[in-house]
């Protein structure tokens, strides 16, 4: 029982650790925020649920099977025209309105890293797994003394954690982007497994 106390004292990950826990704590701060200001008011609401009446629409008009009569498809065509206008319309209205909280959001996000900056400047908090190339070199070794490739700065690791934690907490808090709306597939969209 006494030796596991020093491990504690001198644990090899705490620097990592608390980068990566201010890092959840800050996104939760920020959904909150989200939800105070947006998701749970009526306007986001009635712009979330028409984005998706109009996706799901969309989706069925364009998986329907063609029919061989012209006049059948410039009408079909036309619908779906107005169906994608329709959707392009919410998704920008979506977004503005989603822009009031993303102020106050990169105002909190801005002041924890300031913070964050203060605390670990010139410190590793992380050895990186493998040699990164050079561009990923100066954002991962910002600020850091040395010439160890596989050092982390706490400006990366927590970059790092900030996308990554807070996509996957608004998914699990359902608070994600509706699947229509224009960028709800961030970074890198998942094909539908549906048209698979």
């Amino acid at each position: 029982m006494a030796t596991t106390i020093p491990l504690f004292a001198s644990f090899k990950y705490a620097d990592s650790l608390t980068v990566v826990g201010i890092s959840f704590c800050t996104a939760l701060v920020c959904e909150a925020i989200s939800w105070i200001l947006i998701y749970r008011t009526n306007s986001y609401k009635s712009l979330k649920y028409s984005i998706d009446k109009a996706a799901k629409k969309l989706e069925t008009m364009k998986t329907e099977n063609p029919s061989s009569k012209l006049s059948i498809k410039k009408s079909k065509t036309k619908k779906i025209d107005r169906v994608e206008t329709s959707l392009k319309e919410s998704s920008r209205d979506l977004s503005l309105f989603k822009f009031k909280s993303g102020a106050v959001v990169a105002l909190v996000l801005f002041v924890v890293f300031g913070l964050l900056n203060s605390l670990f400047e010139g410190k590793v908090v992380a050895k990186l797994p493998f040699h990164p190339i050079t561009i990923v070199k100066k954002m991962s070794h910002r600020g850091l003394k040395g010439d160890d490739a596989t050092d982390c700065s706490m400006a990366f690791l927590y970059l790092l954690c900030s996308i990554s934690i807070r996509t996957n907490l608004q998914k699990f808090l359902g608070f994600s982007p509706p699947r229509g709306a224009a960028g709800a597939g961030g970074l890198f969209p998942m094909p539908d497994p549906k048209t698979n």
